[in-house]
């Protein structure tokens, strides 16, 4: 997209489209009350992330993302959630430690909740960082389905503006299903009790073709936004000169991997999965993989306007960009960030955590439990995605008990990255393609590298005991078989999936 392309893009109001997002936070009083109550209720949403794109999925709250959640480190929390959505549901709570059946994973942790029920979600989020939400109930968290969650620490540094960013992908829900390879009989595809219109949207696709969409490694995207809108439709930044400025930012696409960057700025990452780095690092660029948050601080130095948008293909043409801008130049032409990913730096875990020589034993002090996972699948032939050759839920269990110190190994054989993900749990991120981390990472998801890539995850077991699934956060890739769990031997949890 060129200079004069952008500008006309910028003066133009398209009928239809989703005006700017505003994300109103359910938060109100908090840092007064005791405890937080909200109400979510899931149910069909229709709207235009472009004009010429009609999108019929669900919404919380009548809203995607669903409103921002926000709490203060300690405060106790409680949801009511209402079910409209025609199929069961439940809500995940990702990144946070809490009591396992409060986890939201249907079948597992909860019985679903179905159509016309309702359930009281009830805990204390912890720990204290930019954490999210999302259904953990076939594909509807891809039909829009999940929203940011803060948990205010006092002692962490103020920002003078700060913005909550959550970058979605808009999927034509035909191939998404089609990237499923007919899994009809996977068991995460369509979970017991849900109606296979979850996996199949009332998709409209306003005139646009296939050849319309930009196609990501398996499904095709109609629309890519940032809270629920389209650019120029995105809801601005304003700042002033001097201002420090935190841009939260969320990766909620079913299967992309965003790589972000501001025009003008470096940005200064000093959060992983709303957890406080050893090391913070300023970089050009943000790799962010499904599921996962980092943030970013820039400062203010001069008036003028700035593109935050994603590099990999021309993704302003189909939305994902927002506007960061000081007073009086929201009209100006915007600083764009270079348009490649060549040359450019960008964040990675090695260069956070000071990468250097293999350490042998990865971690210091005894190991109780050791699990080493290796991703594969996705072949012509052999079209689900597996841990050690076996898919969900014959994959191999984690068991571990209570105290144990815990090292998980991945190793990728596929030619895709996957975003992998453990419920319950923060761990550190101890190794990284064949590198130890000298200041290892604290995350609940981490990417593991395609074509060979590796990753190792270190944490005692310390969480609520029950079962803890991991899993890819690639929705296509989970759907197919892509996970496993960390059964806690012991007293049962409340409520255990019959037979397995």
């Amino acid at each position: 997209m060129n200079r004069r392309e952008l500008l006309k893009l910028m003066s133009t109001t398209a009928l239809g489209v989703m005006s700017a997002a505003v994300l109103p936070p359910l938060s109100a009083r908090a840092a007064e009350q005791d405890t937080l109550e909200v109400t979510l209720t899931a149910r069909p949403y229709t709207y235009n992330p472009l004009p010429d794109v009609t999108f019929s999925g669900l919404a919380y709250n009548g809203q995607v993302p669903g409103p921002v959640i926000r709490t203060r480190a300690g405060q106790r929390f409680r949801a009511r959630f209402i079910n409209h959505t025609g199929a069961g549901s439940t809500i995940h709570w990702h990144g946070m430690i809490l009591p396992n059946d409060m986890d939201g994973v249907p079948d597992i942790t909860q019985e679903p909740v179905w159509d016309g029920g309702t359930f009281t979600y009830d805990f204390t989020p912890a720990p204290a960082g930019f954490r999210w939400y999302h259904s953990h109930a076939g594909t509807q968290s891809v039909l829009g389905l999940f929203g940011a969650f803060i948990i205010d620490d006092p002692r962490d540094e103020k920002a003078d503006v700060e913005a909550v960013l959550v970058f979605h992908d808009v999927p034509d829900m035909r191939s998404f299903a089609a990237a499923l390879k007919d899994m009809s009989d996977a068991p995460m595809a369509v979970p017991p009790g849900l109606h296979p219109h979850t996996r199949m949207s009332g998709m409209k696709m306003g005139g646009m073709g296939m050849n319309g969409m930009e196609m990501g490694d398996e499904v095709a995207y109609l629309a890519r936004c940032v809270n629920g809108a389209t650019f120029p439709h995105t809801k601005p930044v304003r700042v002033k000169v001097g201002d420090r400025v935190r841009l939260r930012i969320l990766n909620a696409s079913p299967t992309m991997t965003h790589y972000i960057a501001l025009g003008g700025h470096r940005l200064t990452v000093t959060h992983s999965d709303g957890n406080p780095m050893e090391r913070p690092v300023t970089v050009e660029a943000l790799r962010v993989g499904v599921g996962e948050r980092f943030d970013a601080w820039f400062e203010v130095t001069q008036a003028g306007a700035w593109l935050l948008e994603d590099l990999a293909g021309d993704r302003l043409s189909r939305g994902q960009a927002v506007l960061i801008h000081t007073e009086g130049m929201e009209k100006a032409p915007p600083v764009r960030p270079a348009q490649t990913l060549a040359g450019v730096e960008y964040f990675t875990y090695p260069l956070a955590g000071a990468a250097g020589p293999l350490k042998h034993p990865l971690v210091d002090g005894r190991i109780d439990v050791t699990a080493d996972l290796t991703l594969g699948g996705g072949e012509r032939g052999v079209p689900r995605w597996t841990m050690n050759g076996k898919i969900w839920p014959h994959t191999q269990k984690i068991f571990v008990k209570r105290g144990d110190r815990v090292l998980v190994r991945f190793k990728n054989q596929t030619g895709m990255d996957h975003p992998m993900h453990l419920h319950g749990h923060v761990f550190k991120l101890v190794e990284v393609n064949g590198k130890s981390l000298r200041h290892p990472l604290l995350k609940d998801t981490s990417l593991i590298s395609a074509n060979g890539g590796t990753g190792a995850w270190f944490f005692e077991a310390t969480s609520p005991p029950g079962r803890w699934v991991l899993h890819c956060h690639n929705e296509v890739h989970m759907a197919d078989g892509m996970m496993t769990e960390v059964f806690y031997e012991g007293p049962a949890a409340k409520y255990y999936l019959k037979g397995v």
